[in-house]
């Protein structure tokens, strides 16, 4: 299902203002040849495309100054289909079509899930709600940078019923993120950690229920038998 208009998204990236429409990706990208995918793809013209490539070459800014989350969370909002951004829990890999470098004939499978990254983040969760929701119509308002810990709400999003507020968490790790901390063990165990995290969701969600109460409020989460708990 297509979003509800082709209105462009804007956004601000390392302080400077930006404006894209699903169009001009289309446009940027109809005479490029896709890169290998070793991660995260999107399609493009009926083409897969690293999602760094084409976010990339449809802002003219260098993939050096943006993180792939960036990417994804601006392409699902435009409505592109992505694959990659969520490793099935459970599962050792995750699979997505990908196009050979000059040869449009049959598409294949690669691996695109990196073991660095965990497919429970609150990143990844938010890519999968933005994806979802613009593959249901749903325009996509506003997404929080959740990787640079913005404030504000998660995800604002517009469809045929009304306006909802996302606060999307997480599940915790039993490791740091911090490289320089890998090593070590967190304190907290993770199924307590994860009971604050939902605490402070509750408490965000009800708040905006105040702010804004002829919006929808939601929660979005990880698959885990601790938040059904």
């Amino acid at each position: 299902m297509s979003r509800l208009d082709d209105a462009p998204i804007r956004f601000t990236l390392n302080g400077r203002p930006y404006e894209l429409s699903r169009a001009q990706v289309e446009a940027r990208l109809a005479d490029a040849a896709p890169e290998a995918i070793h991660k995260h793809a999107v399609r493009v013209n009926n083409i897969w495309f690293p999602a760094v490539q084409a976010f990339e070459a449809a802002v003219g800014v260098p993939r050096s100054e943006f993180i792939s989350h960036t990417a994804r969370r601006h392409l699902a909002a435009l409505g592109f289909d992505l694959r990659g951004e969520i490793e099935a829990r459970g599962s050792a890999t995750d699979t997505a079509p990908t196009q050979d470098v000059g040869t449009p004939g049959p598409e294949e499978s690669t691996t695109i899930a990196s073991p660095e990254e965990e497919w429970h983040t609150e990143a990844n969760v938010q890519a999968a709600v933005v994806t979802e929701l613009a593959h249901r119509g749903w325009r996509i308002l506003s997404v929080a940078n959740t990787a640079a810990r913005e404030h504000g709400i998660d995800v604002i999003a517009r469809g045929d019923r009304g306006t909802v507020g996302i606060e999307v968490k997480g599940f915790p790790s039993r490791s740091y993120a911090d490289s320089r901390r890998a090593h070590e063990i967190k304190r907290t165990s993770p199924s307590t950690q994860a009971g604050h995290w939902f605490a402070a969701a509750v408490l965000a969600a009800m708040r905006l229920r105040g702010k804004q109460p002829d919006w929808q409020s939601a929660i979005a989460l990880p698959e885990f038998q601790r938040y059904r708990d």
